[in-house]
């Protein structure tokens, strides 16, 4: 009777090479057990085009897997598997990093915790712990708090410092993402800043936003708008995530604030009497024109971390009379007709507006940051 399966009798050593294998050929009916040692087969021969759908693997016996240190894992794609002899495990890669395979990605816990399109978001408006039982990569975006408008004729607030490592988004001062950022089995302090205070005509001066932190990475508050008043000394925009706006009162003027690279854009300049924006995320705060037209705020940045995009970290409007100026687009605060002063919306990092009447006009306060963390979960 004539054979019906392959026997290592009958293959020459090497034999078997990938140009004589059909695609789908090899299926369990075609070989006998034990058949195809090593050294029937040539270097690379079996592919995963010439092996059929779903094979079975039977007997008591094992498959060796590749292995290596972690220093030795290949480029990794979805999909693979190996052992690890640095680690003593087997892992595997799931796109985004390589994990035991006891374990599933990260784990934690902390903020307001939701999902979206598989992904875990853990959202901190305020301070707090983000808990991580199981480590890998995850994404981030991470704001400070607004700088607070000056007060007399003044400057709006810069936005909060803005940094971000999601795939294709961008971070503050037209920077690109952040690079890949892995978190290990520990609790993390999460900071997010408040807003600075808004300028008082009568005691005070205006202050920056204060820092939020996500482990190593650290967001500079918002810089403090620019300021001239009877009863305070004159003061610059200040540097910060994004700079505080210049002011300009009867040729006097102490210049705008810087903003920082990777986070955010200067305050305007040049307020000619009246108040220059604050920097935004997305922009550089807009001169004020005259003193009836203070300038705009800078623009902030849109980020779809949690799920829907949202735009935050605009920069205070400059003060001005009568004619409004625009907090920029992303919770910056405005200035209105009649002194009135928009704080700027808190969790957005937005600055606050700067005052407009010399002896009387208060700056408005900043807004608060935020820090949001995703992973697949």
């Amino acid at each position: 009777m004539a054979n019906t399966k392959i026997t290592s009798r009958v293959i020459a050593d090497d034999a078997v090479t990938t140009a004589a294998i059909a695609d789908d050929a090899v299926t369990a009916d075609h070989i006998a057990e034990d058949a195809v040692t090593a050294t029937q087969l040539a270097p690379d021969s079996v592919t995963s085009s010439k092996i059929a759908d779903n094979p079975a693997l039977t007997g008591t016996g094992s498959l060796t897997l590749p292995k290596g240190t972690t220093a030795q894992r290949p480029t990794g794609a979805e999909g693979m598997i190996r052992y690890n002899t640095t680690e003593d495990y087997v892992e595997y890669y799931n796109g985004d990093g390589w994990f035991a395979t006891d374990t599933t990605g990260v784990a934690a816990s902390g903020g307001t915790e939701t999902t979206v399109g598989g992904y875990k978001i853990h959202t901190f408006t305020s301070s707090g712990t983000f808990t991580v039982t199981s480590g890998g990569a995850v994404e981030y975006l991470v704001i400070a708090g607004g700088g607070g408008g000056g007060s007399g004729t003044a400057g709006g607030g810069g936005a909060g410092g803005y940094r971000t490592n999601v795939s294709g988004a961008t971070s503050g001062g037209g920077a690109s993402a952040e690079a890949a950022f892995n978190v290990t089995a520990q609790a993390y302090t999460i900071t997010v800043g408040a807003g600075g205070a808004g300028g008082a005509v009568s005691n005070s001066q205006p202050a920056n936003g204060s820092n939020s932190v996500f482990g190593a990475i650290t967001s500079l508050g918002g810089g403090a708008g620019g300021e001239g008043n009877p009863n305070n000394t004159y003061a610059a925009g200040q540097d910060g995530g994004s700079g505080g706006g210049d002011w300009q009162y009867s040729s006097n003027s102490r210049g705008n604030g810087s903003g920082t690279t990777g986070q955010g854009y200067d305050g305007g300049t040049g307020a000619n009497n009246g108040g220059s924006g604050g920097g935004g995320a997305g922009g550089q705060g807009v001169s004020g024109s005259n003193s009836s037209n203070g300038g705009n705020g800078g623009n902030g940045v849109s980020s779809s971390i949690t799920g829907s995009a949202v735009v935050r970290g605009g920069g205070g409007g400059g003060g001005g009379y009568p004619n409004a100026s625009a907090g920029g687009n992303g919770g910056g605060g405005g200035f209105y007709y009649n002194n009135y002063v928009q704080a700027g919306t808190a969790n957005t990092g937005g600055g606050g507006a700067g005052g407009y009447s010399h002896a009387s006009g208060n700056g408005a306060n900043g807004g608060s940051g935020i820090v949001v963390i995703k992973y697949l979960g």
